[in-house]
Parts: C-alpha cells; sequence; structure tokens
C-alpha cells in the first residue's frame, strides 16, 4: 500500500521537474454553489495535464539497468504525455501505445516529445493489451497510467499541495478513471486530516470503478464513447480499487450533456481551458453536489482538448442557451423578399451569422424561395419573440435544433 511517506519523497523527487499548479479560488462557482469553491489547476500542469508526476517519479525509481531497456505504457493521451515527456528527461527511449480514436492533438505532442507512437486498439484497455504484448517482446518497463504504486504516489503530490495551501478544505472533487489520481491524493489528504470529505467523479458513459465498488469486486464494463476520453477505462486496477474502498467518500457520475455544460462554463465563466475529464468535476459540483457553506477544491486534472471539439460544444451550448438559433422558411421567389425578411430579423435586434437561399429542394413550393437563417440571439425569450413576430407577418417557420 502507498503511504503518505512514500508520497512525500515523490515530492522531494518533483520538485524542480513539475509545476506546483495554482489552486485558484472562483467566485462564480461560489456564487453559484454556495460554497467557497478552488480549482486545482492540473491543466497548467507540464503537458497541460497532471499525469507527469505519476511518469517521472516511476522512472526516477528504476534502475540504470532498467532505463536502457526504455518504458512502454498505454494511454488515451495525457498519460502518454507524461511518460513521453519523464523518458526525454532521463534520456531513454519509450514506445506510447495510444486508441486509434485518441484526441489529435495529444498523438501529435506525443511524438513531438519523442516518444514511439502505435496507435491500437479503439479504447484505452485495448491499447492497454497491446503494450503489454510489446513489454514482453522487447523486456521495456511498462509504466501503469494508474495501477502503480509510484505512479499513485506521484499523482498524490496533488494532495499535499492542496493540504498545504488550504489546511481547512471540507472536500475534494477528483476525476476517476482507473483510481490512480484519486488514490494518491485521498492517501495523501486522509493521512492529513481524516475528515476531509474525498469525492470521486465518473462519467455515466464509463463508469467502471463505481460498478465494481457496488459489486465489491472489480468489474470490466464495455461502457459507450465519452467526452471525458482521458477517463474512459473499462477496469479499474487492483490497487487502486482497494484504495478506494478505504479511502473515497463518495462516487457520483455525470452524464455527457453535463460534462460539456461545464466544459463550456469553464471556458466562459471562470476563463478555464479544461478537456472533459478534466471537467467532470466542475460538472458534478453544478449537478450531483451539495457544498452550501463548505470549502471544497475541484481538480481539473487536464486541459488536453481538441480545438474542434471546443468549437462543437461551443455551438452546440449556444444553440441550447438561445444564443444562437437555425431558422427555416419560405419567401416568394422574386425581387426584394430575401431583404423583407432579413428586415424583420434586423429590427427584432438579430445578428445574421449565415443565409442559405434555395429555390431547387423537394419541399419547396414552385414560386418561393426556401431560406434557412443561422441567427446570433439573446437567449431563449428572445428566440421566441423572432418566432413569433415572423409567423404573425405571414412565415411559415421551422426551428432547427
Amino acid at each position: 500500500m502507498v503511504t503518505l511517506r512514500d508520497i512525500r519523497e515523490a515530492q522531494e523527487i518533483l520538485k524542480g521537474v513539475v509545476h506546483r499548479t495554482a489552486l485558484t479560488y472562483s467566485s462564480v462557482l461560489s456564487e453559484i454553489t454556495g460554497g467557497e469553491i478552488y480549482l486545482k489547476m492540473e491543466n497548467l500542469q507540464k503537458t497541460g495535464a497532471f499525469k507527469i508526476r505519476g511518469a517521472y517519479n516511476k522512472i526516477a525509481h528504476l534502475s540504470e539497468e532498467e532505463r536502457k531497456k526504455g518504458v512502454v505504457a498505454a494511454s488515451a493521451g495525457n498519460h502518454a504525455q507524461g511518460v513521453a515527456l519523464a523518458a526525454k528527461i532521463f534520456g531513454i527511449p519509450a514506445t506510447i501505445v495510444m486508441p486509434r480514436y485518441a484526441p489529435l492533438s495529444k498523438v501529435t505532442r506525443t511524438k513531438k516529445l519523442g516518444a514511439q507512437v502505435i496507435l491500437e486498439g479503439d479504447v484505452f484497455d485495448e491499447a492497454y493489451e497491446a503494450a503489454l504484448r510489446i513489454q514482453e517482446r522487447t523486456g521495456a518497463v511498462f509504466v501503469h497510467p494508474f495501477n502503480d504504486p509510484h505512479v499513485i504516489a506521484g499523482q498524490g503530490t496533488i494532495g499535499l499541495e492542496i493540504m498545504e495551501d488550504l489546511p481547512d478544505v471540507d472536500m475534494i472533487v477528483v476525476p476517476v478513471g482507473g483510481g490512480g489520481l484519486i488514490s494518491g491524493i485521498s492517501i495523501a489528504v486522509k493521512s492529513i486530516n481524516p475528515n476531509v470529505r474525498i469525492v470521486g467523479v465518473q462519467t455515466e458513459n464509463m463508469p467502471s470503478m463505481i460498478a465494481s465498488l457496488k459489486r465489491g469486486r472489480i468489474e470490466k464494463i464495455e461502457g459507450k464513447p465519452t467526452l471525458a476520453d482521458g477517463i474512459a477505462v473499462k477496469k479499474p486496477g487492483e490497487i487502486t480499487f482497494e484504495i478506494i474502498k478505504k479511502y473515497v467518500d463518495d462516487m457520483v457520475m455525470v452524464n455527457e450533456e453535463e460534462i460539456a455544460d461545464a466544459i463550456l462554463f469553464l471556458l466562459e465563466q471562470a476563463k478555464v481551458v479544461a478537456e472533459g475529464a478534466g471537467a467532470v468535476g466542475v460538472a458534478a459540483l453544478l449537478n450531483r453536489l451539495d457544498v452550501n457553506g463548505k470549502k471544497a477544491v475541484v481538480v481539473v486534472s487536464g486541459g488536453n482538448i481538441d480545438v474542434n471539439m471546443i468549437d462543437r460544444i461551443i455551438n452546440k451550448g449556444l444553440v441550447k442557451s438561445g444564443r444562437k438559433v437555425f431558422i427555416e422558411t419560405f419567401v416568394m421567389d422574386r425581387p426584394g423578399a430575401l431583404k423583407e425578411l432579413l428586415g424583420v430579423v434586423a429590427e427584432l435586434g438579430a445578428n445574421v451569422l449565415s443565409v442559405f437561399h434555395n429555390r431547387s429542394a423537394k419541399d419547396v413550393p414552385i414560386g418561393f424561395a426556401k431560406i434557412e437563417l443561422e441567427l446570433e440571439t439573446v437567449d431563449e425569450k428572445h428566440v421566441e419573440e423572432i418566432e413569433r413576430v415572423l409567423i404573425a407577418k405571414g412565415y411559415e417557420v421551422r426551428i432547427v435544433v
């Protein structure tokens, strides 16, 4: 079992290697929840996630002979970059197996850090099996992303930093995949103050640790694809399972819509870039947890989100909140008809983002043209007003969702 002493030793090893990330007070989350909310900004860690802590601590404990053989790892992205950077610092070769559908940005960054990247399998667990085969064939040391005492101790240094910066914290909310992060944090925190409540968060699409805890044994689940790819683990670790049973007070689940909303909330309201796995704690805070009157820390575990995904989340969020709307209608196919429609829209205070004019589609009557408008609006009431006024003026209106 990992001890507080192991974590303190890891903290010494990591000095000068990792950032001591900020514990930032969030006024907006505090106001919404009624608690005193802080964000542990591991999204600002080297490589954009906490994983360098455990990876470096693991490699630091290898013998010279082991290091010569190099290291191999499996990862959905963040552990890959952590191992690659740690290996680069030690000057040893690294081979990383990543799922075929790992975010391209994470694959690219891992390669840039000097690691050999192999894409195999659809999810982490399949990449993990491939990495084990490579390890057996080459004799390289396998750096497990979560089920390893040195890795857990490295991640636990986050808990030490939280307790040093906020000794009277009441609750710490932590993303959970295989369980390495919450295992290290819970050991560190509970060893210092057993009264601090530790809460883990998983996605409903891949709740392997929650399923295992409910059944009292490690369970492998198939799950579904998730925005929180960094915690999409089908089977928890044996070491982490036992630690979580002993130290973690509660586990909650959040859904995909809540994760997307949390990413957008952090970006817009807190000016924080978080990936899906990094945002699940905030999703839980906004939808599942009562922190009224409590000092709570949410670990934002990573910020490595693809910009294309951010774009999709922003657009979906804008539509959901009524700040963007797509409207279909018809106008007479004559000069000035489109201008009249756009004039009504302008009078209603909506900003036109795009217009598509189509007179050839099957559903367009002869003598008419179909108009598809993308509008920037204020809120849902504004959208309702636009729809009401257009209908009153004789337009057939369809809101596209």
